[in-house]
């Protein structure tokens, strides 16, 4: 990340400031310049594909698998093999998180008699155990 910064704003600041700043060597810098530059075919595919999986995994909240993921690049005409996009999202350890059902936890229409309010949502009290929410209160077995 320090080094595509670097190359980003090499024409903006000099090499050995930004370095300096960032807390690398400049000569590890230029090395990963010269491995930039002689990637195959093969290594720029990987590492874009693997941006693009990271961006749209990003984007969908972490919650997109791999077959998620192909539709929505097929979709805008890319053209990836689920598996390919599975092996990608392994090497980068994204796993996609399984959405949660809605689960109501009360029902509202069972007819039986409701509690009054007596605090009516005035919880200040004057002095302690005025006021107590029994749902805070540690019940004992009888």
């Amino acid at each position: 990340m320090r080094y595509a910064f670097m190359q980003k704003h090499r024409h903006e600041f000099s090499i050995k400031v930004m370095a300096k700043v960032l807390g690398v060597s400049r000569s590890g810098f230029y090395d990963w310049v010269s491995r930039l530059a002689n990637q195959s075919k093969h290594q720029q595919y990987r590492i874009e594909l693997d941006s693009l999986v990271q961006q749209r995994f990003i984007v969908s909240k972490e919650r997109s698998g791999a077959p998620r993921l192909t539709k929505e690049l097929a979709g805008e005409g890319s053209k990836y093999n689920q598996k390919t996009i599975a092996a990608s999202m392994r090497r980068q350890g994204l796993r996609a998180k399984a959405a949660r059902r809605y689960k109501a936890t009360t029902y509202s229409k069972h007819g039986l008699p409701v509690a009054p309010n007596l605090l009516e949502q005035n919880f200040t009290a004057e002095a302690p155990n005025q006021k107590c929410d029994p749902t805070h209160q540690r019940r004992t077995l009888s």
